[in-house]
């Protein structure tokens, strides 16, 4: 399979894109990083710069185009770039909705490969502490990623998992969101935070960099002692 690495896990969380290659080479698969891959588009699209958006999805698309084998991103947010928008972006071309559609049609989120795809929920890993999940926005409504993540950390030997009070509500990230209107982000920001200390979770685990590290810097502002860290890095054995 090809690995699409994302940009904020190439540049801010590159542990992240080596746990993914770790967790699937130990499953048996191959892992393939394409060189010349890119953003796929997603900031430039929510942003409303459709010209841009739409260079860089035939760029992204024609990198991935190459190798007929899956796709498989440790994001819920660029995933849904590439499985649903890159192909209404295209529409009008039809050479290259087409093109959008047949990649999108082999991409899938990490987590969406590892349970649906492989058929394992019962991964070799252990973790210690208590973890408790949150549901990245992207993923759970863009892309349908809810028991995925879910059935993976239940398998997670050593760690008790304990449910998040509204685990499914946004942390406030939302990418371009968080800048353009920082006073309401800024308020659910501290909304997740309260919650997080109700649950008494040592680790939140998320399926998404950018809203990890977006809890993160509330909760280190507010000196709590809880990390918030990709699945992908608990299911590669280290310890939470």
């Amino acid at each position: 399979m090809q690995l699409l690495v994302t940009c904020l896990v190439d540049h801010f969380s590159p542990d992240t894109a080596e746990a993914v290659v770790r967790v699937l080479e130990r499953e048996g698969v191959e892992v393939v990083v394409p060189e010349d891959q890119t953003c796929c588009g997603q900031p430039a699209c929510n942003a409303g710069a459709r010209a841009d958006a739409v260079a860089m999805a035939k760029h992204t698309i024609a990198v991935l185009e190459r190798d007929p084998s899956p796709v498989v991103i440790p994001s819920g947010s660029c995933t849904d770039m590439l499985v649903h928008q890159a192909p209404a972006l295209l529409a009008g071309e039809p050479e290259w909705a087409e093109r959008a559609r047949t990649v999108a049609a082999r991409t899938y989120e990490f987590t969406q490969f590892v349970v649906d795809v492989l058929g394992v929920t019962d991964l070799p890993c252990t973790a210690s502490g208590t973890l408790a999940y949150h549901a990245c926005c992207h993923g759970l409504r863009g892309v349908g990623i809810d028991a995925q993540p879910r059935r993976l950390l239940e398998h997670v030997s050593g760690a008790r998992v304990v449910p998040l009070p509204e685990h499914d509500t946004c942390c406030g990230f939302g990418g371009l969101f968080a800048i353009k209107m920082p006073d309401i982000s800024g308020a659910m920001l501290e909304r997740k935070c309260r919650q997080i200390a109700a649950a008494g979770a040592d680790t939140i685990v998320v399926t998404d960099v950018s809203c990890a590290m977006h809890m993160q810097g509330g909760l280190d502002r507010q000196a709590q002692a809880v990390r918030v860290r990709h699945i992908a890095d608990i299911l590669a054995g280290g310890t939470a």
